[in-house]
């Protein structure tokens, strides 16, 4: 079957998804400002492309090139980080794992949970919530990008805890079966009481019937609330 592999066996490194993209986090302060933002990136792009687009970034939002430098070198390390996994194995005896939302965009909040497999590298990350958006009724235009950017930061930590999996089982002497590595997530629990409830043959896409179990969760905010929890957010990064 496209996209799977036998249990226990390996790939090279790259995301299970259909793009093979980099999410990518830029938070820092310059001249006392802190800048926020997050975006995928293709780590096949050559790293000029970088330059230009913090070039773009600081002059289009009318930035010192203080930040301009501050994005490059943001960019630039997590992609040289993802790079250095190139050419490496990734243990994939663990394929269903779960993925679970826990944000607020704008007004809107946001709690889901799912499984996602990671050997099917069709999968999309960006159709996928845009569904989730149209089955929750969410219209904010702002939402579907940030869930689709949560799915993929968590494939990708799972993906780069694979890599450590594989290694462990390389050095290791007596060398472990699949089932006896160390679980790969924090949810990994979670992940097999949901795999129970539907089988390693659930689709990533749900059925209605399905949310009863899943339970998603849409709360539209007050601004009011909002503020609030702005305010806290800006506490806690201090």
């Amino acid at each position: 079957m496209k996209g799977q592999a036998p249990k226990g066996s390996v790939k090279k490194f790259r995301m299970p998804t259909s793009q093979n993209l980099v999410p990518i986090r830029v938070d820092f302060e310059v001249e006392g400002q802190r800048f926020k933002d997050s975006f995928t990136w293709n780590p096949s792009d050559n790293d000029s492309e970088i330059v230009k687009f913090a070039k773009v970034t600081a002059r289009d939002l009318k930035l010192s090139s203080a930040y301009e430098k501050a994005i490059t070198s943001s960019i630039q390390s997590q992609v040289d980080y993802f790079r250095s996994f190139q050419g490496q194995d990734m243990y994939t005896g663990e394929r269903i794992v779960p993925i679970k939302l826990d944000l607020r965009i704008n007004h809107t909040l946001i709690r889901d949970q799912f499984l996602w497999d990671l050997n099917n590298f069709e999968s999309d990350p960006e159709e996928f919530a845009k569904t989730l958006c149209a089955d929750l009724g969410v219209h904010d235009p702002e939402v579907g990008p940030a869930i689709a950017f949560a799915i993929r930061e968590q494939l990708y930590e799972i993906a780069v805890q694979n890599v450590a999996s594989a290694r462990e089982s390389r050095l290791s002497k007596k060398g472990r079966r699949g089932g006896e590595h160390t679980p790969l997530s924090k949810a990994s629990s979670t992940g097999l009481d949901l795999v129970k409830s539907f089988g390693h043959r659930s689709s990533v896409i749900r059925k209605r019937k399905e949310w009863d179990v899943y339970e998603p969760i849409v709360d539209l905010l007050s601004s009011e609330e909002v503020d609030a929890l702005e305010a806290k957010e800006e506490r806690n990064a201090r």
